[in-house]
Formats: C-alpha cells, structure tokens, sequence
C-alpha cells in the first residue's frame, strides 16, 4: 500500500466515536503522569484562518461510565493557517509549525525565524538537511519546533511552490474531557501510553461525511523498521509532540492516521500509534496480523514502524529509550516468532513488490533518508544482537 494522497483532509465529522480501550490498557498513574505532559487535544477545523477550539465537555463516545475507563481532561489542538512568506501571528502559544510546499523535495534554502511578543523576531533558522524527516521523504510535510513563539516567517526552499504552513498549539487549548483507561496493562509485558491517554483526537480520521479517511487493513507480519523523528531533543513536552505528528500525518499529509505503530520517547514511555481496531493487540487485529501503517512509502503493510522521538543524527538516544525500544523489539519479535539477526525478503502481499532487508531495519535501508539518524542507524546491529540475546 503505498502513502495516501498528500492533498489536505476534510474536516472531521463530529459525530465519529472516540477509541475505546481494548484488553492492554494503560495505567491510570501512567496515564496522569505521562498526561500532565500528555494532555490530549480536540480538532480544530485545520483550513480556518484562525481555529481555536471550544471546550466540549461532553464528547461522543467517552462515557467514563464504560467499564475499564475513567475520565482524563486534555487540551483542544488549537491551529492557524497561512500560505506565502507572509508573517504569521497566533493568538496563542504556538509549539509547532508544520511546512508544506510543491514544486522540489529539498529543503535547501527554507528557513524559519520565530517571533516572541516581549523580543521580537529571533535568528532565522534553517529546515534541516534533506530528507532528514520521516514525513517528508514520505512525499508528506515538515513539522518544526516553534517554541511557543508567538508568530513565525518562512523562506521557501529552493524551487518551491505553493508554500503553506499550519501553528499549532497542541498544550494549552480549552479542556475536552475524554474516556481514557483506568487499569494497569501492558502489552506483551511492555507499558504503553494509549492513544486515548496520549489526546489522540479519533475524529481527525473521519471525513466530512463519517467515512473513515484511511479505513484499516491488516496484513501478516513481515519486518520491523526503526525510525526517528528528526526533531527536538530534550522534549519538555513529548505527548504534547506526539499530538503534533498526528496532526500533521492525519490531517495535513491526508494519510488519515499517525504513519507509525509506536513511538518512544526518551524518557522510555511508549506511545500507541497507528488505530488498529478496538479488540485485540495494539497495531494488531485479534488474529495478530498488522494493521497497515504510513512510515515507508511503497512498502507498508506488513511493515511494523517505531519511532524514536528525536534527533539521533549525532547523539545516541538516552538509555531510557534505547531500553524501551529494545524490550518493544524483543516483544514483537516473541510475538511474531521471527530471528531478530535475520536478512528476510519483503514481500508486498498487494502488489509483489519485493526487497532484501535486515529483519529489523532502519528507515533508509528502504528509501533515500537519513533516518534514523547516523548514529541511530549504527546502533541498530547492537539493537538486534541485544534483542536476540534476550529472546
């Protein structure tokens, strides 16, 4: 299955139900403590000047009455759009600004200088090295740390066209109550953060009309590939980010979900991504085959992505997470019954498509990217000797 159309989403239909918990849910102490940091977001229409959402204290779905559940309160996403050079000014805090252009895949020449009410503008900063997103080399768009500035500009990259750009405010929006779980569970022994626990808002994956934007496939397992989000390090706020990446997948890419399985940020938590249905393991149907996902273009479904948040192009993730990603790996690799040392033959089961990869992967043995990062990308032989050992 290749990555879905990159025009922008419709806005949500209201009336989508919100995830329930399945049989692995997350602890409510986890819960708080990951949500203080993780408070969760409602949508704000994405294509409006200037959308704030309004508390909804009442939201479809999320009766805290339901069995397993008990009620959380998390920040609505607050958005602004804007196309051009232009300066761009919030009306609140904005923590990340996704950048979405036509015309060249390089980010050569694109810059962005931040602006602070008391300060005023600040150093103008360039996009990155090309390729250096997961998002981006996946034909999607670039999401930036905006430090809760209060506008940005932007200088296009070389050759591009069509220059649009979205703030976010995914932390300190009006409350919107949500149904999150109330008891410990892991998945395969390991801890996650549920979607529900970290904010995901469930109708950003609806359209207009209530159909599903990228309906789940399932597909038997085949590999795992490790990937980083070439973003911030030393995140204050890691739910709060991962909020941001949902938006920017689900809606401004229009892949109708966050492109990856989990997500593990450096203090070790692990994040629920990818909807996989309300039975069964996370990123799994009951019968344990994968839900299809959106990290590598061209080569997805069978295809399990985890992301470290991140920037690992020079630095190792700190121990927490390479703990966290080693005990995920070692989980899915016992659950799937495959040799974590192995070079397999990845077989696209839509269209035949083949390709010799490591059993467990990094981002660019199967594209042109630097993800996972240099030095992430050598750490994964110590990542696959450590998991085997401990199988």
């Amino acid at each position: 299955m290749t990555v879905p159309p990159t025009t922008p989403a419709s806005t949500p239909a209201p009336q989508a139900e919100a995830r329930l918990p399945r049989r692995t849910v997350i602890a409510a102490a986890s819960t708080m403590a990951a949500g203080a940091a993780l408070t969760p977001t409602a949508s704000a229409a994405p294509d409006t000047p200037d959308a704030t959402a309004a508390p909804d204290t009442t939201p479809t779905g999320t009766d805290a009455s339901l069995p397993g559940t008990t009620t959380a309160t998390f920040p609505s996403t607050r958005t602004k759009s804007a196309t051009g050079e232009t300066p761009v000014e919030a009306a609140f805090p904005i923590g990340h600004v996704s950048v979405r252009w036509d015309g060249t895949d390089t980010t050569a020449g694109g810059a962005i200088r931040l602006h602070d009410t008391d300060r005023g503008p600040g150093e103008w900063q360039p996009f990155g090295e090309d390729g250096c997103g997961c998002s981006l080399a996946n034909g999607g768009g670039l999401l930036l740390p905006a430090g809760l500035g209060s506008g940005y500009e932007l200088k296009a990259p070389e050759g591009a066209t069509g220059l649009r750009s979205l703030a976010l405010d995914t932390r300190h929006g009006p409350g919107r109550r949500t149904a999150v779980p109330s008891e410990p569970t892991r998945v395969r022994g390991v801890a996650y953060v549920s979607r529900a626990a970290w904010g995901a808002d469930e109708s950003l994956r609806f359209k207009a009309d209530g159909s599903e934007n990228s309906p789940t496939e399932y597909h038997p397992f085949q590999t795992i590939t490790v990937h980083h989000t070439a973003m911030a390090n030393n995140d204050p706020d890691p739910a709060a980010t991962v909020r941001a990446i949902y938006q920017l997948h689900t809606v401004t890419n229009d892949w109708g979900d966050i492109g990856y399985h989990f997500l593990v940020d450096e203090e070790g938590r692990v994040y629920e991504g990818r909807y996989s249905g309300a039975d069964g393991l996370p990123a799994h149907d009951p019968d344990g085959r994968l839900v299809t996902a959106f990290h590598v273009g061209g080569h997805n479904p069978g295809n399990l992505g985890i992301a470290l948040l991140g920037t690992f192009t020079e630095q190792s993730p700190k121990k927490a997470a390479h703990t966290a990603l080693t005990g995920l790996v070692r989980a899915l690799v016992r659950l799937h019954g495959v040799d974590p040392r192995a070079r397999v033959t990845y077989t696209h089961p839509i269209n035949g498509t083949q390709r010799e990869v490591p059993e467990i992967s990094g981002h660019r043995d199967w594209m042109a990217t630097r993800c996972p990062g240099e030095v992430m990308y050598q750490e994964l032989n110590r990542l696959r000797r450590t998991v085997a050992e401990g199988r």
